[in-house]
């Protein structure tokens, strides 16, 4: 039986995958086929298991209001929200990879932000203003921060839903159960196709006009290629998400088609993780839930009793892609959270309800540090001992600064460093005491979201780009996690999502492009 032949086709069901598949066939493509390794219940890849958050340049409360169907006129009047400018977009990008994210990569994502989001929206996607993730309520107003003020309905589930959807509404044929295990090329070097497992062990060829776009995800979830990557003990690393990205597109078109590998291949997106969440892949129906970033509104220790981040270092969206990296070098891999009752009543329900999270309470600090003991906190005279070291300088800050305002919404500046000294290790920002019982503890590990190395690619055209020539390889595109030379040992938090949609509607568009082209140039060579 001869292979069947399509305008374009896609690899992977993730939030990339999915807007690849769209824009290609809006922009032309009749034919488009998308491919996906797992079965149908783990559709969506990674995207399934975020929090459905989209970082994006807006100008104003007026610019994301039409986007959005959780927010009534009344809503709207108790809301403050500054502008995110382009300039505030790079700026954090620059500034969280230490100026080591693409430039040209950088700014088209940049650029395309804003237009990308209300594509998605005209595309089904359903957004809401993220109260829940994204803003405090202070004084009677809803006050945002941090950049980011977009999510989807239900998350990333919901999200993966509305890319389904739309994707039958268009008429993309989706197989799941059907990984690409080789890349088809010609005597010319284009490729031409793929080559699909099925289950029987058996495999089938199918062509591409246009070409293939690979949206298959990191390798996250490939201990042996984690351990290679990204170092001595990244193997024990909790798999935050889908345990089918193993890297296997990227070894093919590395070894198989010599493209060029580029980006931060021992960094990864790694995030603080329940520590009895399961090891080797999410949890289906907790998803994102199992992330713990209430840190900045407490203090972590290792299992000797000592901290080892400034949890004020930054707003929540700049650090939390990094702490798991620092909880997994600590000794045992883990760390406990701790608040005082005041602290905890900031917490988001959806990551430390009771019904979400194991909490360890205790009405002394004494008593705490018992508790954490038969949880594998080593040194509990130690664990005290900071604690109170730490209340005393938060008492020395605020004699100093007595009219110094706690704000969770911003960084505030209550710090642990005052004239007369402070900690070795400092807190500097929302440092409060914690004072007040009960005391609640959460014991936490490193969760391993997404890895940063990946194939260069040309920002206008998402094309994948040849270690041999520097050139584009013809029919070849990527998007999503595949696509290296954005993000440097950390990322803004939302940029990812955010990055999948932009260049998968550039790969849609010109795969489609190309396909009609080549469509054109052959009835032309028939005549």
């Amino acid at each position: 039986m001869p292979a069947q032949t399509y305008d374009v086709i896609v690899v992977g069901s993730g939030n990339a995958g999915f807007c690849a598949a769209t824009s290609a066939k809006e922009n032309g493509a009749s034919k488009v086929l998308l491919l996906e390794k797992s079965p149908e219940s783990w559709a969506g890849g990674n995207t399934t298991f975020t929090a459905g958050a989209y970082r994006t340049v807006f100008h104003g409360l007026h610019d994301v209001l039409p986007l959005v169907q959780n927010v009534t006129p009344d809503m709207a009047d108790k809301i403050d929200m500054e502008s995110y400018t382009e300039q505030d977009f790079m700026a954090d990008i620059q500034r969280v990879t230490n100026n080591r994210s693409d430039p040209p990569l950088a700014s088209i994502l940049v650029e395309e932000s804003n237009a990308t989001t209300k594509w998605l929206a005209k595309n089904g996607i359903k957004f809401q203003l993220s109260f829940n993730r994204q803003a405090y309520k202070i004084g009677g107003r809803q006050k945002f921060w941090g950049g980011m003020v977009l999510s989807v309905v239900d998350g990333g589930k919901g999200l993966t839903q509305q890319h389904q959807l739309n994707a039958r509404r268009r008429g993309v044929e989706v197989r799941y159960d059907s990984p690409a295990v080789r890349i088809l090329s010609n005597p010319l070097g284009e490729v031409v196709g793929v080559t699909v497992w099925q289950k029987g062990s058996t495999t089938y060829d199918v062509l591409s006009r246009g070409g293939v776009i690979l949206c298959a995800g990191g390798f996250e979830a490939n201990p042996s290629m984690r351990a290679q990557y990204l170092g001595p003990g990244w193997d024990l690393a909790y798999v935050r998400g889908t345990p089918y990205n193993t890297g296997d597109c990227l070894r093919m078109a590395i070894n198989d088609l010599k493209a060029k590998s580029t980006g931060n291949w021992s960094g990864c997106h790694s995030t603080c993780w329940d520590a009895n969440a399961p090891t080797d892949a999410g949890d289906q129906k907790l998803t994102n839930q199992f992330t713990k970033s209430g840190y900045p509104l407490g203090l972590m220790f290792n299992v000797d009793g000592v901290r080892f981040v400034d949890e004020g270092l930054d707003m929540r969206n700049y650090t939390y892609a990094k702490f798991g990296r620092e909880i997994l070098h600590q000794p045992e891999s883990i760390a406990f959270q701790v608040w005082d009752a005041n602290g905890t009543s900031w917490l988001r329900s959806e990551e430390y309800a009771d019904d979400v999270v194991e909490k360890i309470r205790a009405d002394t600090l004494g008593g705490l540090a018992e508790k954490l003991r038969k949880k594998g906190l080593k040194n509990t005279v130690a664990f005290v001992a900071s604690l109170r070291e730490y209340n005393n300088a938060v008492k020395a800050y605020k004699q100093e600064n007595p009219n110094a305002i706690f704000d969770p919404s911003k960084k505030d500046g209550l710090s642990t460093r005052c004239s007369s000294g402070g900690l070795q290790l400092d807190k500097t920002n929302w440092a409060i005491p914690i004072v007040k019982p009960p005391f609640v503890a959460v014991k936490v590990t490193c969760g391993v979201t997404f890895t940063f190395g990946g194939l260069k690619i040309d920002p206008e055209t998402s094309a994948v780009i040849s270690e041999s020539t520097e050139r584009e390889i013809p029919g070849l595109f990527a998007a999503g996690e595949m696509v290296g030379g954005l993000f440097y040992n950390n990322y803004p938090g939302g940029s990812g999502l955010t990055s999948g949609a932009v260049f998968g509607r550039k790969a849609g568009r010109s795969a489609a492009g190309r396909s009609i082209a080549l469509n054109k140039l052959a009835t032309r060579a028939a005549l």
